[in-house]
This record gives structure tokens, C-alpha cells and sequence, in this order.
């Protein structure tokens, strides 16, 4: 089994982005599907230089607190548009 150091890897996805998945593997003699992996992991994990400090992090939580109330004033709001319609319905 071969294994292939970080840097490999990250030029491969870096030239992958560039031609594409299918002439990359080939250009660099690795099976497609390895590099397709690669791609996937790239994606999900977090890369090194967006860590967020402390106060980014309480910052970005307080602005989705203020998303998910604003979202539950709507969903309520809907809801009660709901109840007023389908009683105007029945009649």
C-alpha cells in the first residue's frame, strides 16, 4: 500500500481543482478514487488558518442565537396564519 506525505496529497486536490479529478489521478499516476477521498476529507475538515479565536466564536454564537430567535418568531407567526386559514376554510 502506498502511502502519499500531505504535501502530495494537497497539490493533488490543488491540480485536481485546476484540470479536474479524472486528468489529475491520471497525470499523477494515482487511482481515481483515492484522489476523490482525498477531495472529501479536504472538504470536511477544517482547515488550519480558519480557527476562530474565542471571541470570534462567542461573537458567531450570539448571531445565530439571534438567527434562531428570529426564525422561531416566524415559525410562530406561521403558525398562527395556519390556525386563522383553516378556520376561515371550514366555513
Amino acid at each position: 500500500m502506498t502511502t502519499y506525505s500531505k504535501e502530495f496529497k494537497k497539490e493533488a486536490i490543488r491540480l485536481s481543482d485546476e484540470i479536474g479529478n479524472k486528468r489529475a489521478a491520471a497525470q499523477l499516476g494515482i487511482p481515481y478514487y483515492t484522489l476523490a477521498d482525498w477531495r472529501n476529507h479536504s472538504k470536511h475538515k477544517p482547515k488550519e488558518d480558519e480557527t476562530l479565536s474565542e471571541e470570534e466564536l462567542r461573537a458567531k454564537n450570539r448571531e445565530l442565537e439571534r438567527e434562531n430567535a428570529e426564525l422561531r418568531e416566524a415559525n410562530n407567526i406561521l403558525k398562527d396564519a395556519l390556525v386563522f386559514f383553516a378556520k376561515d376554510r371550514k366555513r
